[in-house]
């Protein structure tokens, strides 16, 4: 614990001291002392995004990868409300996230000034929140902020800045708290009388357990009862490819999840939450534990669903090896580029010790059969469901991982949502190639408007608002115009190529990939 003259140095000095390497920041005039302190600091390096969207979702990338918090600087309440969509998808992914949000000094908010906003019930709605009130507290308060991020299983946590708490003198570094570990679990021996029992039973896996050793110990408990092995639809980060064991994930409609779960009398959940039903439906069920079934949780979030798998294994499979997948490519495939045939082209190119960001949304229904027996990859999902976090996050994992190569799979609309995140990808010179599915619809929209029940309007007006052409998105020439290089690809064999060279060049890379929509 040292002395450090304002409080914005404090808060530099405490996360530097408790490992944080990296802010992601979108700063305004109430952070200008801690972008002083920042600049001061060589410890921590700052990361500019163009739009708060970004930054949060490169913290949440970055969290994800590294499993230590993604930091992020944002400008008051509405640079907080840009950043939601994705504080949201890494508030589902359990990520480490800590929002350092600058204020108004504190007797500045009394006249209401135009920034002026409830920032702390903004950030409530996504975790842990505390005020800074002087400079002596905020060593202390980023410690506590740091902490409250790690709490098993990890979550997002705001700390509220005022500038004079900021600026203000007699700031005191603090150091690291302890942070609450996952607690054990204490069902395992019901579940395994249940997975005794011979009755028809689901394993559904998520956060942690979908990592190398809690996907081993899953697959040997599969393999020794014939539980059925599902992963989470949407997990943070799941381990796949050769050398692993191949986990089917959990479909996104609820006919898929209904037709996976066909004849099961118990669903374990581990690591997960029980499936529900993205929507609501007219006339359909939400709860997708089928109705014959019992639902069995050997895991919360907040337990260690790791461990418990591998006592679970060690008491119902001694002596089974799990099931891995054997090395596999699909064959390159020529002519134009489907929604079939573009992930044979990424299955087979895909390089070693990758890290794939999937927001491909309808475009990537086929991704996982061609891309299973792939070398050894990371896989990054939207877990909230929020578009627009494959960039941003994509950027924060190549930030976090510069060693090992990253694959954007974008879809086209999202991308939009957080194009900017391209401009960060030049600026730090990151290696991250973004494919986008460049369908020119809002295809999920189209499937959802006939799933709802809701009659389609003949007016193309209405038809419209599902339509992305009329202009055309040129994503090349929007690439280009961000500082990262750029292609077009309309054929599989372009596609190859394309992808190939963009692997084995440094630094940032986009193809815009022309295929049909799927609906």
């Amino acid at each position: 614990m040292g002395e450090a003259t304002t409080g914005a140095q404090a808060l530099l000095t405490t996360l530097a001291d408790a490992g944080v390497e990296v802010v992601f920041a979108n700063p305004g005039t109430s952070e200008m002392h801690f972008v002083a302190a920042l600049e001061e600091n060589p410890r921590v390096r700052g990361v500019l995004g163009l739009a708060e969207g970004v930054v949060t979702g490169a913290a949440d990338g970055y969290a994800r990868m590294t499993g230590t918090p993604g930091v992020t600087l944002l400008h008051l309440g509405p640079g907080l409300g840009n950043g939601l969509a994705n504080l949201h998808n890494a508030r589902r992914a359990h990520s480490p996230v800590v929002n350092v949000v600058g204020d108004h000094a504190t007797y500045h908010k009394a006249f209401d000034a135009p920034l002026e906003s409830d920032i702390d019930s903004v950030a409530g709605t996504l975790g842990w929140v505390r005020r800074s009130h002087s400079p002596t507290d905020v060593g202390a308060d980023a410690a506590a902020a740091l902490a409250a991020a790690q709490d098993a299983p990890g979550g997002v946590a705001t700390l509220i800045l005022p500038a004079d708490a900021s600026w203000g003198e007699g700031g005191v570094a603090a150091s690291a708290l302890p942070s609450r570990a996952p607690e054990p679990s204490s069902t395992v021996d019901p579940v395994a009388k249940v997975l005794r029992s011979g009755q028809p039973t689901a394993l559904l896996i998520g956060g942690a357990a979908c990592r190398g050793a809690g996907l081993r110990a899953a697959s040997r408990i599969a393999a020794a009862t014939g539980a059925r092995l599902l992963a989470e639809t949407f997990p943070a980060r799941i381990e796949r490819g050769a050398g692993l064991p191949n986990v089917e994930r959990l479909g996104y409609l609820a006919e898929q999840v209904e037709h996976q779960l066909d004849g099961v009398r118990h669903v374990v959940v581990a690591g997960a939450k029980p499936p529900v039903s993205f929507f609501a439906y007219p006339g359909k069920r939400g709860d997708l534990v089928p109705e014959a079934a019992q639902l069995h949780t050997l895991a919360s979030p907040t337990e260690d669903a790791v461990a418990a798998l591998d006592t679970l294994a060690d008491d119902l499979a001694p002596g089974v090896a799990p099931v891995l997948a054997e090395p596999h490519r699909p064959a390159l495939p020529s002519g134009e580029l489907t929604v079939q045939n573009w992930v044979e082209v990424v299955g087979a190119l895909l390089p070693e010790h990758a890290v794939v960001v999937d927001e491909t949304n309808t475009s990537g229904l086929l991704l996982a059969a061609a891309t299973a027996g792939a070398p050894a990859h990371d896989v990054l999902t939207l877990t909230g469901g929020a578009i627009g976090q494959g960039l941003p996050a994509a950027t924060g994992a190549a930030v976090a991982a510069p060693e090992r190569p990253v694959i954007s799979l974008q879809a086209d609309g999202s991308a939009m949502y957080t194009i900017s995140a391209l401009w960060t990808q030049a600026r730090e010179n990151l290696n991250v190639t973004t494919v986008i599915l460049n369908n020119r619809a809002y295809a999920i929209l189209r499937m959802e408007l006939q799933r709802v029940g809701a009659t389609a309007s003949t007016d193309p007006a209405s038809a419209s608002l599902f339509d992305l052409s009329a202009p055309d998105l040129d994503f090349a020439r929007i690439a280009e115009g961000m500082g990262v290089p750029a292609s077009t690809a309309t054929t599989a064999e372009e596609l190859a190529d394309r992808f190939r060279r963009a692997v084995a060049e440094p630094g940032p890379h986009l193809i815009d990939a022309r295929i049909p929509p799927l609906l």
